[in-house]
């Protein structure tokens, strides 16, 4: 069983993954703002704090084997180029200075596939974010989904065949599988993976990577 520190849990992947780490037999530290507390599944030691600030939560993260970073605002868009700065950017930088101060084994964020012709804020924001990663001399499970389909997250399952195409032709089978589309429970499985299967240096699970997760 590992203690797992977790930020974004109350989040479209972070409720998911809890729960996938409770029957796994792990147990859950969680960070949730004064009055966010019900938005996390039960059986959490719930952390009041905020996720953009690492000294309301900071000491919490001792003890703990790994440290999961899943903030981020919700449904990215091109429009929201301020909003990746002030809330991804940020608590990225607060996650990494906690888990370096508190000398955590291994650490796992989800960052986003790249290069891509649309997106280039959330790209740069979230390469910034790996870097931070690296600075910091941390063990870390970088995973690079594209897009991740689940409930209120659909609208790319349209593009399902011409994906297929892409990836049969030799002049865009690779970036549409980097660029691929994973569902909720593969992103899951994928991140119970990083979480059991802790890395030394830096290691990228790209959509492939992501994909093969759930098949073992």
């Amino acid at each position: 069983m590992a203690a797992i520190f977790v930020t974004g849990g109350s989040g479209y992947m972070g409720r998911s993954l809890i729960v996938r780490l409770f029957q796994r037999g792990h147990s859950v530290r969680a960070v949730a703002r004064q009055g966010s507390e019900s938005k996390l599944p039960a059986g959490c030691q719930v952390i009041i704090g905020n996720a953009l600030d690492e000294r309301t939560y900071a000491e919490h993260v001792t003890g703990c084997d790994v440290f999961v970073h899943l903030v981020g605002v919700a449904h990215p868009s091109p429009a929201k180029a301020a909003e990746f700065r002030q809330v991804d950017l940020v608590s990225i930088r607060a996650a990494v200075a906690a888990a370096t101060k508190a000398g955590v084994p291994h650490f796992v964020y989800v960052s986003v596939a790249h290069p891509a012709p649309v997106m280039k804020d959330y790209i740069a924001v979230r390469s910034q974010g790996e870097e931070m990663i690296r600075a910091a001399g941390l063990n870390a499970t970088i995973l690079r989904p594209w897009y991740v389909l689940g409930p209120r997250h659909r609208w790319p399952v349209m593009l399902i065949p011409a994906y297929w195409l892409m990836e049969r032709l030799p002049q865009t089978r690779e970036a549409s599988l980097r660029l691929g589309l994973v569902s909720l429970p593969q992103m899951v499985t994928a991140l119970v993976n990083a979480v059991e299967n802790q890395a030394t240096g830096a290691r990228i699970m790209q959509v492939p990577e992501i994909r093969r997760a759930s098949l073992g």
